[in-house]
C-alpha cells in the first residue's frame, strides 16, 4: 500500500495582507464560521481522475484556494491536492499516471488552517488507509484533536476535518473486532459511529483501501447527493457536478449514510440495534447541464444578468389564475393568512436587500408590520414571535447556515414559516411550510443577479397576496399590478440592449478608492444592493445610506471626484433626491444618476445619466438593479478582477 500526495507551492491570488494585523488575529483565534467547499466522488468502470475533474470545475463557485483528488488502484491509493485553483491540479495530473476507478475530490474554501497543500482534502488517517474529503465545520476538532494525539495520532495539517479521517480509523478498527457478516458495513458502521462524535456540520465522502472500489457518504447540515448513472455511482455537494452522467439523484437527509459502489447505491440510518437499510427518493432533474456553461459569454457573471428577462417571466409564470394571486406552495389557507399580524423577512448579503424592497410592499400594500433581520442575528436577539408571525426565510441556494438557524428558531416560538430559494429540495425548502421557487436555475457567479431579481419578483408576489388576502388590494389591482410586473421582464431586456452609457460611467470611475451609493425610499434597498456588488467583485469600497443620511455624517467623505451614485428615478421623494445630488456636486462629487426615461432636468445634476424605462415606483428596484450590477462587472473587469469567483467569497455560507 502506497500513499501519494503530491505537493509543490503555487502563487495564490488572495493577499492576506489587505487584513489588519488585528483582524486577521481575530479571524485565527476564532476560526472563520463561514464556509462552503465542493466534494465529489465517483466508483464505476471508468477512469476516476477524468470524472473528478470535471465534477470539481464545475463545483469551483464553492471554494477555490486549493484542490486534491484520492484515486484508488489496486492496492494504493493516490492523494494529489494543489494550491489554487482546480487548474493547477489538473495540469499536475496531466503529467502523472494515476489510474483507477474509484476516487473522491475537493475544491476548498479555508476556514481552520490557511490555504496550503498541506491543509488540501483529501485528509488521510494515520496509517493512510482512510481518505476523507469534507465539507463544513467541526467546532469540537480542538478537544476531539488532543484526545487523538494522546491516544498516539499524529497530524499532518491545522484543518479541522483531519480529524474525522483518525476518528473513522479508529472506529473501523473497534469495528472488525465485532460480528460482522460483512466487513463492508463495519465500514459503514464506524463512518457512523466517528460522526456521532462530531459537533458542527459535515458532508463526507469517505475511501478504505479494504474496499477499492467503495465510497461512503453522509450528512450534517451540509448539502449532499448521490446518483447512480450507466457507468458508476456518484456523490456530490451540488447535482451540477454529476448531470453529464446521471439525473436521477438522491437527497441525504441528516445523519443518512449512503454506500456506493459501481453498481449500486444503498442508503443507510442508524438504529437502537445498528443500520437499518432505508429508501431514500430519487429526484429527476430536467434542467440542462448548458445552463451551467457559458454559452458564449465571456463570464457567468455576464450571462445570468443576461438572463435576468427569463427569470421574471419563469417565477410569475402561473401564478395569476382569474384576478387573484395564486402561490399553491404556501400551505396556509386564506383564513389563516389573513391572522398574520407581524412578518419577519430574514436573509443574508443580496437577499437581505431583497427583503428591504419587500418590507416597503408588504407595508405599503398590505398594512402589515414587517421588519428584515440579517439571518445571523436574528435568533439571538430573541424577537417577538406568536403564531400569527410569518416569517420568511430568503436565501438564493437554501443551505445558508444562518437563515435555516433561524428558521428552526423561529418555528419553535410558533411562527409559520414561508421560504424564498432557488434550490427545489434545498433544506429552507424542506423546513418551511410552504416554499416559492425563484425559477433562475442555477448561478454560478459569486454575486448574485439573476437570483436576486428572481427573490424580488416573488416577494412582491407575496405582498400582493398578502395585500389580497387582507382586502387591501382589489381584484383590479392585482391584475394592473402583475401586469405591469410581467413587463419588467421587456424593460430589462431593453435595459440590456444598449449599455453604452453604463460603460462610460464606470471607465470614469474604476480608478476611485471609494463610492457612496444613496437613494431614498425604494431607491435606499437598491442603493445598499448596488454598494454590495461593487464591493463584491471590484474589492472598490463602497458604502450605501439613505439620501437623507447624507448630512449626518456620510457628506464629509466627498472631496473632487469622489463618485457618488444616486438612484433618481421617478419616485414621491425624487425633490429630495435633487436636493442630495446638489449637495453632493457643490462639494466636487462626481455624480452617476440612475434616472427615469424622459427626465431631461436631471442632466443638469448628474455627469453621467443611465435611464431606464419608466414603471411604478413599487416596482423600480427590479430595473434599476440591472444596470448597477453591469457598473459594478465594468469597473472590476477595468480594474482586472475576476467578476465570477472574487477573492476571499464563495457561493453560500453553509455554516454558521
Amino acid at each position: 500500500m502506497h500513499i501519494m500526495k503530491i505537493c509543490t507551492i503555487n502563487t495564490f491570488d488572495i493577499d492576506c495582507a489587505v487584513l489588519s494585523d488585528s483582524i486577521t488575529m481575530l479571524a485565527y483565534l476564532f476560526e472563520s464560521r463561514w464556509n462552503m467547499c465542493g466534494i465529489v466522488g465517483y466508483t464505476g468502470n471508468k477512469p476516476a481522475c477524468n470524472i473528478l475533474l470535471e465534477g470539481l470545475s464545475r463545483l469551483e463557485y464553492r471554494g477555490y484556494d486549493s484542490a486534491g483528488v484520492a484515486v484508488q488502484d489496486e492496492d494504493s491509493t493516490n492523494v494529489v491536492c494543489r494550491r489554487g485553483r482546480v487548474s493547477e491540479l489538473q495540469a499536475s495530473l496531466n503529467s502523472l499516471d494515476i489510474q483507477g476507478f474509484c476516487g473522491i475530490g475537493h475544491t476548498r474554501w479555508a476556514t481552520h488552517g490557511r490555504p496550503s497543500e498541506a491543509n488540501a482534502h483529501p485528509h488521510t488517517s494515520c496509517d493512510g488507509r482512510i481518505s476523507i474529503v469534507h465539507n463544513g465545520i467541526i467546532e469540537n476538532f480542538g478537544e476531539l484533536r488532543e484526545s487523538l494525539e494522546g491516544a498516539g495520532h499524529h497530524f499532518r495539517s491545522d484543518t479541522d476535518s483531519e480529524v474525522v479521517a483518525h476518528l473513522i480509523e479508529d472506529a473501523y478498527k473497534k469495528s472488525l473486532q465485532r460480528e460482522y457478516g460483512n466487513k463492508l458495513l463495519a465500514f459503514v458502521d464506524a463512518v457512523s459511529e466517528a460522526t456521532s462524535h462530531l459537533v458542527g456540520s459535515y458532508a463526507l465522502a469517505v475511501m478504505n483501501d479494504d474496499f477499492p472500489s467503495a465510497i461512503v457518504a453522509t450528512r450534517r447540515d451540509s448539502p449532499l447527493v448521490v446518483g447512480m448513472g450507466e457507468t458508476g455511482a456518484y456523490v456530490a455537494s451540488d447535482v451540477i457536478a454529476m448531470l453529464d452522467s446521471t439525473r436521477n439523484i438522491q437527497v441525504l437527509s441528516d445523519y443518512q449514510l449512503a454506500l456506493l459502489t459501481p453498481s449500486s447505491i444503498t442508503c443507510f440510518e442508524q438504529g437502537s440495534a445498528g443500520l437499518n437499510e432505508i429508501d431514500v427518493p430519487i429526484t429527476y432533474i430536467d434542467w440542462d447541464i448548458d445552463l451551467a456553461e457559458k454559452t458564449g459569454y465571456p463570464d457567468f457573471m455576464l450571462k445570468e444578468i443576461y438572463e435576468q428577462p427569463r427569470v421574471i417571466r419563469d417565477t410569475l409564470a402561473g401564478r395569476l389564475v382569474g384576478n387573484s394571486v395564486s402561490i399553491d406552495e404556501l400551505t396556509l389557507s386564506p383564513e389563516e393568512l389573513n391572522l398574520i399580524d407581524r412578518v419577519y423577512v430574514i436573509a443574508c448579503g443580496t437577499s437581505y436587500h431583497a427583503g428591504l424592497i419587500a418590507k416597503n410592499l408588504i407595508e405599503g400594500w398590505a398594512r402589515i408590520p414587517c421588519e428584515v433581520e440579517v439571518a445571523s442575528e436574528f435568533r439571538y436577539r430573541n424577537p417577538i414571535i406568536t403564531p400569527t408571525t410569518l416569517v420568511v426565510a430568503v436565501s438564493q441556494s437554501g443551505e445558508t447556515a444562518d437563515t435555516l438557524a433561524a428558521i428552526r428558531d423561529a418555528r419553535v416560538k410558533g411562527a409559520r414559516v414561508f421560504g424564498i430559494t432557488n434550490v427545489v429540495g434545498s433544506p429552507v425548502a424542506r423546513e418551511s411550510d410552504g416554499v416559492i421557487y425563484t425559477k433562475a436555475n442555477k448561478e454560478i457567479a459569486v454575486a448574485s443577479t439573476k437570483s436576486f431579481l428572481g427573490q424580488v419578483v416573488s416577494l412582491t408576489l407575496l405582498a400582493m397576496l398578502l395585500a389580497q388576502t387582507r382586502g387591501k388590494l382589489t381584484s383590479a389591482h392585482i391584475r394592473q399590478l402583475y401586469s405591469e410586473l410581467a413587463d419588467t421582464a421587456e424593460m430589462v431586456e431593453r435595459i440590456l440592449s444598449d449599455t453604452t452609457d453604463i460603460d462610460k460611467a464606470a471607465q470614469a470611475c474604476k480608478d476611485a478608492t471609494s463610492a457612496l451609493f444613496i437613494g431614498r425610499g425604494m431607491g435606499a434597498a437598491v442603493a445598499h444592493e448596488g454598494a454590495l456588488k461593487l464591493k463584491e467583485i471590484s474589492y472598490l469600497h463602497a458604502e450605501s445610506y439613505a439620501a437623507g443620511e447624507m448630512k449626518h455624517g456620510p457628506i464629509a467623505l466627498i472631496d473632487e471626484g469622489f463618485p457618488v451614485i444616486a438612484i433618481a428615478t421617478n419616485s414621491p421623494t425624487y425633490d429630495k433626491v435633487l436636493s442630495n445630488l446638489q449637495e453632493s456636486r457643490a462639494r466636487g462629487a462626481m455624480v452617476v444618476a440612475i434616472a427615469t426615461e424622459g427626465d431631461e432636468d436631471i442632466k443638469s445634476h448628474a455627469d453621467y445619466v443611465i435611464y431606464i424605462p419608466h414603471v411604478r415606483d413599487a416596482l423600480s428596484p427590479i430595473l434599476a438593479s440591472v444596470p448597477l450590477q453591469l457598473f459594478a462587472r465594468s469597473i472590476a473587469l477595468s480594474r482586472g478582477c475576476d467578476v465570477d469567483q472574487p477573492r476571499n467569497l464563495a457561493k453560500s455560507v453553509t455554516v454558521e
